[in-house]
């Protein structure tokens, strides 16, 4: 098994990769509970808590939801 290094044992390219994909892990999540927050019930598959919990796993749970938890739009 791989030794563990701790932070500042990484190179900066490592850190610089790791603080890029949190912020966009977080903005995802912050986009999806700002857009659960916009829709009425009907415009959601399924129950908004269900969502907003499936939000909280990793990149996985915000696209899913994006792909699969939102009905389409209606068309103008």
């Amino acid at each position: 098994m791989a030794e563990k290094r701790r932070w500042r044992e990484l190179s900066t390219g490592a850190r610089t990769a790791i603080v890029m994909a949190a912020v966009v892990q977080i903005g995802l999540i912050g986009l999806a509970h700002g857009d659960l927050s916009r829709r009425t019930d009907d415009q959601v598959r399924g129950p908004k808590r269900m969502w907003r919990l499936i939000s909280l796993v990793n990149f996985v749970g915000p696209i899913t939801y994006f792909l699969v938890g939102r009905e389409p739009a209606p068309r103008r």
